[in-house]
């Protein structure tokens, strides 16, 4: 193994203490050994950090830092990437488990397809139990692998219209210097998918076949516990001010502005990638006309209640 790892693999976590020690396992049981596992606690207040040390203490390969105060759930998944040294990097959350081949044929697709940026295998939803969920957690048949770099765009924020996307493309190997030239994960609702269609917009994706990748389904993780993207902006952003208004559709689209707008690729692409995006604002213009109108009454609202204080007083 060389002194600078192939692989970083970047695991933020949370008051993880129930499940943290499976995903530990899983990663640690890899066939492929030439990585990194760098560890952010986000100052959990639960037995994380016991556990951490307690696996850091027997495996060098662990990496474990613990975080003063709270910094939000992105901010954390971004600081492990900013941690990480290796030419690929993966995120791995404190609650899935990966086969043990998982990373050794995502490595030895990168290796062999300099175009491919990502990759990952297909995924099985299962519960605390790791009993199989009924669920199909299959995509639409994806077409990330196209050489059209409009193509891949239309196919992520267009084709994923029949079933919900759940981003797990987030959680395969990835090249860290292309990964590098994105926005990483900002502060807001859907910022996973913006990340998502930068990369497809920088390189191919490519799934393997197999099911390799088990993602766990619970009450406790954010995206269930948090369904309310306005509850879940708080979560992200432990800053943000009681009352302040968040857009998560308008971010998203300005994100994918923003991407078409900041990557290398032909006119004519970028062109097919706002015909795309057009599409994409149809779908979900009641949605930006709904936060668009509460931006508007919003100071009127706070105004009337700031009022009322007063003459009470």
């Amino acid at each position: 193994m060389s002194n600078t790892p192939r692989l970083s693999i970047g695991l933020p976590v949370y008051n993880g203490d129930r499940l943290l020690a499976k995903a530990l396992d899983s990663i640690l049981a890899q066939t492929y050994s030439d990585f990194e596992l760098i560890i952010s606690d986000n100052a959990s207040t639960d037995r994380t950090q016991a556990i951490c040390e307690g696996y850091a203490a027997k495996d060098s390969r662990i990496k474990y830092t613990r975080n003063e105060r709270n910094i939000g759930g992105h901010n954390n998944f971004n600081r492990v990437f900013e941690l990480a040294t290796g030419e690929y990097f993966k995120w791995a959350a404190h609650d899935d488990i990966c086969a043990p081949d998982f990373l050794e044929k995502c490595i030895q697709v990168l290796e062999a397809n300099p175009s491919v940026v990502l990759c990952y295998p297909r995924t099985k939803l299962i519960d605390e139990n790791e009993k199989f969920l009924p669920n199909n957690c299959d995509e639409n048949p994806l077409l990330t692998h196209s050489p059209k770099s409009y193509v891949r765009f239309r196919n992520l924020i267009i084709d994923s219209f029949a079933k919900p996307h759940r981003c797990l493309q987030l959680f395969g190997v990835m090249r860290r210097d292309i990964l590098a030239k994105t926005p990483l994960l900002g502060n807001y609702p859907g910022a996973d998918k913006v990340l998502l269609v930068k990369m497809a917009l920088l390189g191919q994706y490519y799934e393997i076949p197999e099911y390799l990748f088990f993602n766990r389904h619970h009450a406790q993780r954010a995206s269930k516990a948090l369904a309310n993207p306005y509850l879940r902006a708080t979560w992200l952003d432990p800053t943000l001010k009681e009352g302040k208004l968040v857009f998560p559709q308008g971010r998203v689209l300005l994100g994918y502005i923003n991407s078409i707008n900041t990557t290398p690729i032909g006119l004519d692409q970028k062109i097919y990638c706002y015909l795309h995006l057009g599409i994409w604002l149809f779908k979900y213009k009641n949605a930006l006309i709904k936060e668009l109108i509460k931006a508007a009454i919003w100071p009127i609202y706070f105004s009337i209640q700031r009022r009322k204080i007063v003459t009470s007083n």
